[in-house]
C-alpha cells in the first residue's frame, strides 16, 4: 500500500456542459481509521448524474459542493484496515467514499457484500443505489399494477432500465423512451421491454402514441424537458410519475419549463419527485426482492466501466452526453 491517496477533486464549477478541465486529480494523505471505522481500498466507483447537480452553487437536495471539494460517489472495495469488530480485514464493502483510491468510514455507513452472491460491482447498480431507486419509483409512487401501461424515460440508463424489469415482473407493459437505434434494441431485445421509442428520431411523439395505444398509467420520468412533455402528453386519467432525475437540464444555463401542465390537472395526475437518500426504510425491501429476480433471472443489468480514477471524469462526461449503455463504472486499479 502505497503513502499517499489519489483522489478527484472539482477544481472549478461547470458553465454548462461539464468537461474534464473541471477536475484535478491530486495525490492526499493516506487516511487513518480512528475507533469504529474501517480503511478501504476501493476497486469499483459509481457515475451518476445526481453528481453533475452538487457541482453546482444552488442548494439540491444537500449542500452544493464547494471548489476543491471531493468528488462524491458510490464505491465497492476491500477492507485493509479494521478498527470495527464485525468487518474483518479482506470483506467487500459498499459505500460513499467517492472519486478516490482509498477512503475511511465508520461501519454504520457501510453494507457488507457477499462477492460470491453477485459480481461486486452490481451492489452499484442493480443491486445498489440505482435499483434500489427504480424499485421505490416503480412500486411506492407508481404503485404499479398487473396489466397496467408503464412508461419509462432514459430507459437504457441505469435506473431506468431496472425500472423496466420491475414493471414486466409485476405483469404491467413496459415502454421505453431512449437515444438512438442501438439503445432501443437493448432496451427491448435484452431487457424485455415491450416496445421502445427512440427520441432522437423523426417523429417522435407519433411513435410514441403508437407505442402507448392505451395511453400510461405509470410515468417513470428521467429526463425532464420536452421528452417529459411528450411524456405528459400520454397520461391517463389519475395517473402517477415517479418523478426521479432531469438530466437533459443538468447542464442547461437556460432551464426548459414544462408546456403541459394544464394535462396534469385535466387529467388529475398524481406527481411526487423522490430521491432514495431519503427513504433507507425501504433498501432492505427493495435489495431482498432485488436480490432474488437476479439470481432467478428475471433482472438484468448491463455495466459499463472505464478502467483507471484518472479517466473517472472522461467517464462523467459520457455518461451526461449519452455515450454509455447501462450502468457507468470506474474500475480502480
Amino acid at each position: 500500500m502505497g503513502a499517499d491517496n489519489l483522489q478527484v477533486r472539482m477544481r472549478r464549477r461547470p458553465v454548462g456542459m461539464v468537461d474534464a478541465d473541471d477536475f484535478d486529480l491530486v495525490r492526499a494523505p493516506m487516511p487513518v481509521p480512528g475507533p469504529g471505522q474501517v480503511l478501504v481500498r476501493n476497486t469499483w466507483l459509481s457515475l451518476d448524474p445526481y453528481q453533475r447537480t452538487r457541482m453546482d452553487a444552488e442548494r439540491t437536495y444537500v449542500d452544493p459542493m464547494q471548489v476543491g471539494d471531493l468528488m462524491p460517489g458510490g464505491t465497492v472495495g476491500v477492507v485493509v484496515e479494521s478498527r470495527a469488530d464485525d468487518v474483518p480485514v479482506g470483506a467487500t464493502v459498499a459505500g460513499w467514499l467517492g472519486w478516490q483510491a482509498f477512503g475511511v468510514a465508520d461501519r454504520a455507513a457501510l453494507r457488507v457484500i457477499d462477492p460470491q452472491a453477485a459480481p461486486p460491482s452490481t451492489a452499484l447498480g442493480v443491486l445498489g443505489m440505482t435499483g434500489v431507486t427504480a424499485h421505490y419509483g416503480v412500486v411506492e409512487i407508481g404503485r404499479a399494477k398487473a396489466g397496467e401501461t408503464v412508461l419509462v424515460t432514459a430507459a437504457s440508463g441505469a435506473v431506468g432500465s431496472v425500472a423496466g424489469q420491475v414493471a414486466k415482473i409485476l405483469g404491467c407493459r413496459a415502454v421505453g423512451v431512449a437515444g438512438g437505434e442501438r439503445k432501443c434494441r437493448y432496451v427491448v431485445e435484452e431487457l424485455g421491454f415491450d416496445a421502445c421509442v427512440d427520441y432522437k428520431a423523426p417523429g417522435f411523439e407519433a411513435a410514441l402514441a403508437a407505442a402507448t395505444p392505451g395511453g400510461v398509467d405509470v410515468l417513470f420520468e428521467n429526463v425532464g424537458g420536452p421528452v417529459m412533455d411528450a411524456a405528459i402528453g400520454r397520461l391517463n386519467d389519475f395517473a402517477r410519475i415517479a418523478f426521479c432525475g432531469n438530466v437533459s437540464q443538468y447542464n442547461e444555463t437556460e432551464p426548459y419549463g414544462l408546456r403541459r401542465v394544464r394535462d396534469l390537472l385535466m387529467r388529475r395526475v398524481t406527481l411526487q419527485a423522490f430521491v432514495i437518500a431519503d427513504r433507507r426504510d425501504h433498501w432492505p425491501k427493495a435489495l431482498a426482492e432485488l436480490g432474488a429476480w437476479y439470481r432467478d433471472g428475471q433482472l438484468r443489468g448491463r455495466e459499463d466501466a472505464v478502467d483507471g480514477l484518472e479517466n473517472a471524469p472522461a467517464g462523467f462526461v459520457r455518461m451526461l452526453t449519452g455515450g454509455n449503455l447501462g450502468k457507468q463504472l470506474v474500475r480502480l486499479h
